[in-house]
């Protein structure tokens, strides 16, 4: 008969620290990597409006986007075994920001993408319009700057001691009057909410002269409106926790086909990628090899692609040996043209 051996409680407590050690590394211990891979291929018709609009689209533009992952052990072994994810080293991405600090400089990239698309699509379609500044925006806060306790990137500065602030001009004039070491009471609008501090004003070293001037010690950037003559012409984009530039060429090609007459989109699902300028250039952005595999799920028929990266997207879209044609394009022009040129789809 054999004898019951009472567990050692030492064993035990032993076996499970061993667990949850391995448990944080494979789990929680951050690693100096991103994974990309693809992301979603969004309908932008249900993000933007335009006033007076024309209902006309049977189709859809859709934007495309890629999916970042901060890895940790677990996702990286993962990763071996996904042929659409691609590892990355975070600082390559990143640079020195903070994570909040990288979230931040999206959101103001996709403000000036929306900017810039309701500028192109105006221009393209012959509406007047005026800019105005709108708020001014926190990026980051400066290294050397004791003020991180007040602010937080992604904040919007509302006002200084009671005066509106919708431009850094405004906020240098407001400051001008003042020292170094005096107290300001900020209001600042964050995720949704006003917050008010007082703030003290911090030195701020001119980088070309070596003057030093009061400031707040956070790097900031201002907001624009677009603003056309007739306010039927006024656009309205939803909130979005998408980031970065890269909409700009399917914005403005939604606004357009809302702005004018007739169905541009000519009922075929309409997928693509690259950035827009006032002028109508599209410009070349990352991830497109991410973008080709998230169109291609949701059945788009075409890809708008700008033209300096026609040949990783065409690389991409002959490996997964997807159906949807490819279509190079340098300015906002190229799409109008082609889509114009399109039947109708049946």
């Amino acid at each position: 008969m054999k004898k019951y051996v009472k567990p050692n409680g030492l064993k035990i407590a032993l076996y499970l620290l061993v667990v949850a050690m391995m448990a944080y590394v494979v789990v929680y211990m951050p690693t100096p990597y991103l994974i990309y891979q693809p992301g979603s291929a969004e309908e932008v018709r249900p993000m933007i409006r335009v006033e007076q609009h024309d209902p006309d689209e049977e189709g859809t533009f859709m934007m495309t986007t890629v999916s970042a992952s901060y890895a940790n052990i677990a996702l990286l072994m993962l990763s071996a075994f996904n042929p659409n994810a691609e590892v990355v080293k975070k600082a390559e991405r990143m640079g020195d920001q903070s994570k909040e600090e990288y979230t931040a400089t999206q959101v103001y990239y996709m403000n000036s993408s929306q900017s810039s698309a309701m500028e192109a699509a105006y221009h393209q379609a012959g509406v007047e319009y005026s800019i105005e500044p709108a708020y001014v925006f926190v990026m980051s806060i400066s290294d050397q700057s004791a003020n991180g306790a007040y602010f937080q990137p992604g904040d919007k500065l509302i006002s200084v001691d009671g005066e509106p602030t919708k431009d850094t001009e405004k906020l240098a004039e407001l400051l001008g009057g003042k020292s170094i070491g005096d107290q300001v009471t900020v209001e600042l609008e964050r995720k949704g909410k006003n917050v008010n501090e007082e703030v003290p004003l911090v030195s701020i070293k001119d980088s070309k002269t070596g003057t030093e001037r009061p400031g707040l010690g956070v790097m900031i950037a201002t907001m624009q409106k677009v603003q056309p003559v007739n306010s039927q012409h006024t656009i309205h984009f939803e909130d979005t926790r998408i980031g970065g530039p890269s909409a700009g060429l399917i914005f403005t090609l939604e606004i357009y086909n809302q702005l004018t007459p007739g169905d541009l989109s000519k009922g075929y699902r309409i997928a693509g990628t690259g950035t827009i300028d006032k002028e109508g250039n599209v410009g070349p952005i990352g991830g497109v090899k991410h973008k080709i595999v998230a169109a291609d799920r949701k059945h788009a028929d075409f890809f708008f692609v700008p033209q300096k990266n026609y040949d990783e997207a065409k690389k991409r879209a002959d490996k997964i040996k997807t159906e949807m044609k490819l279509i190079p394009v340098e300015k906002l022009q190229d799409a109008v043209d082609y889509l114009e040129s399109l039947p109708t789809k049946e």
